[in-house]
């Protein structure tokens, strides 16, 4: 996959400031109860643009700009997701540095972070409507039926399939026709809005870490007209909020497309960073985003898919791939390895030792890439999450702040922000902890 750097400088940079600002004081004063990942994001601008289970809290960027000991301009997020972080650094005044491995995933963010002329993207809107009854896509349709999972397309496999054949059709129109524009930024925004509609006209749904097929799917009749009704609706909502909080602190960002453990050496100074990487819960996130990833063209070969997944944390065991060692800097960390190896047996697929060992490793590497280029008295704010195997569980946070610690960071403190539940398969009851670790340098 290609690295690349957008840096938007056609904006004046903004005066710094740490204080609070005209989206800070509309955040309110929430108790920190419910800064939790999945918690926070509902009815915040933008967010609804593609929905997202467990959407970053804009409150706790906020939280951590407000008790940093130094001045805040510029804040990393070496794991963008949903662009939550980057965005409220915009309204706060700070000059954002994102790195995202999932391509539709940084356009999102890219799409966010963009400033827009609203009559510029209302005569593209229009053009696209002209154009798509006429665009011809039974190119496009053979190239998806050959490159992407059977299941795709009508008549699937097994009898299942994701999209009814009327309705990829429709909907490769809207692609199609948008590949036509010719500004890039006001591309971008259209294919991230008809990707926000890809699961709504589907016969699948987003649960828990991957989708399954709606209840009752067989009768569930999606016509092609459902594709034009919810594109123009993603439309016009994206423009309310474009046009109501266009006017930011701060314009300019930095967003990096790639692997984050090689990526975070190539970042500039930094005054904070605020994250949540993936948990190490066997969960492969880019199945999330499986569908828009298909059907809107990032993935045209199974060796793209292979490499997508290979550019992401070793948090899942969905890839045959070699697991780095665990490192050392943690004595719980090897305890619960070696009672992780004496359950193999017990365990539903070998490769979870090596999987949570080469998951520290990889966080050691983003972490220590990090720490020379954060500035002194600079803290991170990271929300990490427990996992569970074989009833062994492993303490995320523990071992993190203990690698931290042989890295050279201050453990500030830790904090619990919620209680997640175990896979189903072990029982589906509340257990794992989710905690905000602080560093500080």
């Amino acid at each position: 996959m290609q690295t690349t750097e957008r840096l938007h400088d056609q904006f004046p940079a903004q005066p710094e400031s740490n204080a609070p600002s005209m989206f800070e004081s509309w955040l309110g004063d929430r108790a920190i109860a419910y800064i939790g990942t999945n918690a926070g994001a509902v009815g915040i601008p933008f967010q609804d643009w593609r929905r997202f289970k467990e959407a970053f809290a804009p409150e706790l960027v906020a939280r951590a700009i407000r008790e940093s000991e130094i001045p805040v301009t510029r804040c990393l997020d070496p794991f963008g997701g949903s662009g939550t972080s980057a965005l409220a650094c915009q309204f706060l005044g700070v000059y954002p540095v994102t790195i995202e491995v999932n391509p539709y995933l940084a356009d999102l963010i890219e799409a966010k972070l963009t400033m827009y002329d609203l009559s510029a993207l209302t005569a593209a809107f229009k053009r696209i409507v002209a154009k798509v009854d006429v665009i011809d896509v039974n190119q496009a349709l053979t190239d998806l039926r050959e490159c992407a999972p059977p299941t795709f397309v009508e008549p699937g496999l097994g009898g299942k399939y994701v999209f009814r054949r009327k309705v990829i059709r429709r909907f490769l129109q809207y692609r199609c026709a948008i590949e036509k524009i010719r500004d890039e930024s006001v591309r971008r925004l259209f294919r991230v809005l008809l990707g926000s509609i890809a699961i709504p006209v589907s016969n699948v749904t987003i649960s828990g870490k991957g989708r399954r097929y709606r209840g009752g799917w067989e009768n569930r009749d999606i016509r092609s007209r459902l594709v034009d009704d919810l594109f123009a609706a993603s439309f016009e909502n994206a423009t309310k909020d474009i046009a109501s909080f266009g006017h930011r602190l701060a314009h300019r960002y930095s967003l990096l497309r790639g692997d984050a453990r090689t990526l975070t050496t190539s970042v500039e100074e930094f005054d904070l960073a605020v994250f949540s990487p993936p948990y190490p819960n066997s969960a492969d996130y880019t199945d999330v985003y499986n569908v828009e990833l298909w059907v809107l063209g990032y993935l045209r070969s199974k060796e793209n898919n292979v490499a997508l997944r290979a550019q992401t944390l070793s948090s899942h065991v969905q890839l045959s791939r070699h697991y780095a060692p665990a490192p050392s800097g943690s004595n719980l960390l090897r305890k619960t390895l070696k009672k992780l190896v004496a359950r193999r047996n017990q365990l539903w697929h070998r490769d979870i030792p090596a999987m949570v060992g080469a998951y520290f490793s990889d966080m050691q590497a983003v972490l220590t890439a990090m720490y020379p280029r954060l500035k002194s008295k600079g803290k991170v704010f990271m929300v990490v999450g427990e996992s569970r195997y074989a009833g062994i569980k492993i303490s995320t946070a523990p071992i993190l702040s203990d690698i931290a610690e042989s890295i050279g960071y201050q453990v500030r403190h830790a904090e619990p922000f919620r209680s997640m539940r175990v896979a189903p398969q072990q029982g589906g009851k509340p257990g794992l902890a989710e905690t905000l670790i602080v560093l500080q340098k």
